[in-house]
């Protein structure tokens, strides 16, 4: 069994390192709506299939539809739509360096939106940690190399509404005890039907495939959204939510990695100088929140905790 949870919580850390490449690839032929498109069909599928082999059931109550309606808009296409949108003129490695502010973000929305949680000097000191971080990475006096400042910034969106939907996962759905893989499997099936029905008006550009474009896709949907969100989720179960969460800090070193390795992307002093103040300020959060809870150790949109993109 720990060897099993081992190789999971590994593979989920290298699918969504890899998540970056794969959508950076995917641009190469694809729009960025395209990209998100086949990115949820594509998961979709691969739940549905592992959802039909365990006999997993939908629910009954309209409210947990409903629920799941907000989070497949706020927690899958919003921020997957921003973050590829925002590598159309930035690397795949800056990308995933964002990725990382995720649990700042959340812990920034439960401070606003959560009865009960106060700001502490903990809390305080990280998100200002984080906050210093971010405008290292985005390099004011640099502009322009890292990335355009504009696609930097869908960068944070995406990550912001992770962290509001994690709030509200929190808040609205957890306490109605549904299973996390019906959560995955709802809020990527109803994400995939909305830009299904969306991709004639937004989705409309000619496609130029290619076998790399099409194992990217493939990819990314079956793995980084699909199968990673249960292995995940096997993790925050058998680990806790603490020691799960320590995914985040590999995924951008993979996503950073593999920019470099495979698309020959350069990588500045002020990328990894950053990402180190941000993994520290959210470290110092963690002290303040020893015992969390999966919504609030979230960091990938999906499942109890994650998005990755």
């Amino acid at each position: 069994m720990r060897a099993s949870l081992l190789f999971q919580y590994v593979a989920a850390s290298m699918v969504w390192g890899a998540s970056f490449l794969f959508v950076k690839i995917g641009l190469e032929g694809l729009s960025f709506t395209q990209v998100v498109l086949w990115r949820l069909v594509f998961g979709a599928l691969a739940l549905v299939i592992v959802s039909a082999i365990n006999r997993i059931g939908l629910p009954q109550d309209r409210r947990i539809w409903k629920h799941m309606s907000f989070l497949a808009a706020m927690q899958c296409v919003a921020p997957w739509l921003l973050f590829s949108w925002a590598e159309q003129s930035m690397s795949s490695g800056l990308a995933s360096i964002y990725n990382a502010t995720t649990p700042l973000m959340t812990m920034a929305a439960s401070l606003a939106f959560l009865p009960g949680e106060s700001l502490t000097r903990f809390k305080a000191t990280g998100l200002m940690l984080g906050f210093f971080g971010v405008l290292i990475v985005l390099s004011p006096w640099n502009i322009g190399v890292g990335g355009s400042v504009s696609a930097q910034i869908a960068c944070l969106g995406a990550t912001a509404s992770y962290g509001v939907s994690f709030v509200y996962l929190r808040r609205f759905v957890l306490p109605l005890g549904v299973d996390t893989r019906t959560i995955a499997l709802l809020q990527i099936s109803i994400g995939a039907l909305f830009m299904v029905l969306a991709s004639p008006v937004i989705a409309n550009t000619p496609m130029h495939l290619t076998p790399a474009i099409i194992g990217s896709m493939i990819a990314l949907g079956a793995f980084g959204t699909g199968l990673a969100f249960i292995w995940n989720t096997n993790v925050v179960q058998g680990w806790g939510p603490t020691a799960a969460s320590t995914v985040t800090y590999l995924s951008p070193v993979v996503g950073v990695a593999l920019g470099a390795i495979v698309l020959g992307e350069s990588i500045g002093w002020n990328q990894p100088l950053g990402a180190l103040i941000v993994i520290a300020g959210i470290l110092v959060t963690r002290r303040a929140t020893r015992s969390l809870t999966p919504a609030e150790s979230v960091t990938t949109p999906i499942s109890v905790r994650r998005p990755t993109v």
